[in-house]
């Protein structure tokens, strides 16, 4: 039996399936498996999904890493679960990113995937309660599981259950758009836990406020101490007992040593000279996203275009180095945006490019080696999302960027709250603001830009993966 568990949708290794039938296990990356990399596979376990055929097939054959299991969870439930709740429902929500005069629609198909979405966590409720030590710490992950920590509290009232949203948390307004009984049920399987993680005391605070609001409707009590030290959520179900829930904010940061060395591999200086190549001796404006609505890569354009047709100075002068990794492209909506992105690109290079000069050199492909090359390239980070739970690439550009970079930063980032002093501010739907800032980043004298990279460097690996994680075990076993 294990006395740490970890529960994600997506586990920390995945599996293809070769036309022989045989099986290749390929390691994830990323803040989550490096955070729990400090924990031991003897008394721990990590329990995700079965994402694709390769990882089913895994499990049918009892194939698995030590320290993990894998559900398999039929394909039609974990498919209205995943694509029909958390990524068109809870992610649209946390992150304020419906067209309102027309969504959302929570109709009898909404409750029908609603459905799925509670039986997809209930898997997971199942196997942490069969797995799970007497007393053990329960550490579960993100909008995915939100029904967990309240489906395990009923099975195995002696686990310490803590809970961690990697989004922002929506506010009350948007929250209250989901039907009564679906957001009782929401909140309830949040407050399941005794500890729930942000990334920053706004989101926790949303969550609190929130809270504060429906205890009208007999969820929930709000309960703030001024000190700030500790914020909790005390609270009881239609005449329970009393429960309190310690709501507490965990800044993910990089870990500094590591990022550093993969990008100074071979590869990486192979395409860092490629770039070099193409940029020739101009300045660099760098951004890395997904092509998620939410990272606003279509207004940073826009600003870009601004920059050139404000200040002419900079036509021939700067090159826009974009990386806009294709994401759920099985979602219409996300299809469209990543061909706008493209469209918007290629319009921005006939405007104003010539024979010598392409503006935007922008890459629609899951090219990581690359993003590292333009990290040590960049002279100005831009990072405007609408909302965003932290965004690790605000941290990860000034620890890389060789010279120092100037950080555009929207206020909208979760981590504003820590890189705001030595950033360059901007309200993410304000495109002439924001290209303003570009041309303010661009302008900034060598040194003034190293030495606000420096301290840029230093908050971004302030608490490094593992020590995040680590935090928030501790504060379980002691909450």
């Amino acid at each position: 039996m294990a006395t740490v568990l970890v529960a994600s949708n997506r586990g920390p290794v995945s599996y293809v399936l070769g036309e022989d039938g045989s099986l290749d296990a390929r390691r994830g990356g990323g803040g989550l498996i490096s955070g729990l990399s400090a924990l031991s596979s003897q008394d721990s376990l990590w329990v995700c999904a079965a994402l694709g055929e390769g990882d089913r097939e895994a499990v049918r054959r009892g194939v698995g890493e030590p320290g993990t299991r894998m559900l398999d969870i039929a394909p039609d439930v974990y498919a209205d679960a995943y694509n029909g709740i958390a990524n068109s429902v809870l992610w649209f929500l946390h992150h304020h990113l419906y067209d309102i005069p027309r969504e959302p629609v929570f109709d009898a198909e909404f409750r029908r995937r609603w459905e799925s979405y509670r039986s997809y966590n209930r898997a997971f409720t199942e196997a942490l309660a069969a797995e799970a030590a007497e007393g053990a710490a329960v550490l579960v992950q993100d909008y995915h599981l939100a029904l967990v920590p309240g489906q395990l509290r009923e099975l195995r009232p002696d686990l310490r259950i803590g809970h961690f949203t990697h989004t922002p948390w929506g506010s009350s307004a948007y929250l209250r758009m989901l039907p009564d009984d679906i957001r009782e049920e929401l909140l309830w399987g949040m407050l399941g836990a005794d500890e729930l993680g942000f990334h920053t005391w706004g989101w926790a605070s949303t969550f609190i406020g929130g809270a504060a609001i429906d205890s009208a409707d007999g969820t929930a009590q709000g309960s703030l101490r001024s000190e700030d030290l500790w914020r909790g959520v005390e609270h009881r179900r239609r005449g329970g007992p009393k429960r309190r829930t310690r709501v507490s904010a965990y800044p993910l940061g990089v870990d500094g040593e590591e990022l550093r060395a993969l990008a100074h591999r071979p590869e990486v200086d192979e395409r860092l000279a490629g770039l070099r190549e193409e940029v020739g001796d101009r300045k660099t404006i760098v951004r890395v996203d997904r092509t998620e609505l939410s990272k606003n890569i279509l207004r940073g354009l826009l600003a870009y275009r601004e920059l050139l047709t404000t200040h002419p100075e900079w036509r021939d002068r700067v090159v826009h180095l974009a990386s806009a990794y294709p994401s759920r492209q099985d979602l219409a909506t996300y299809r469209e945006y990543t061909a706008a992105v493209a469209e918007l690109a290629g319009k921005i290079n006939a405007e104003f490019g010539t024979a010598e000069w392409q503006p935007v050199l922008v890459s629609v492909q899951d090219d990581f080696t690359r993003s590292l090359a333009a990290y040590r390239l960049a002279d100005v980070a831009l990072v405007n999302p609408v909302r965003d739970g932290m965004n690790l690439v605000a941290k990860e550009i000034p620890v890389v960027s060789e010279a120092g970079c100037a950080l555009v930063l929207s206020r909208e980032a979760g981590a504003y709250e820590e890189l705001r002093e030595d950033a360059l501010t901007v309200n993410p739907f304000d495109v002439t603001e924001t290209a303003e800032a570009l041309h303010t980043a661009l302008s900034m004298p060598a040194s003034e830009r190293a030495d606000r990279s420096k301290r840029l460097a230093a908050a971004a690996t302030a608490l490094p993966p593992q020590r995040w994680f680590l935090n928030q075990l501790e504060a379980l076993r002691g909450n």
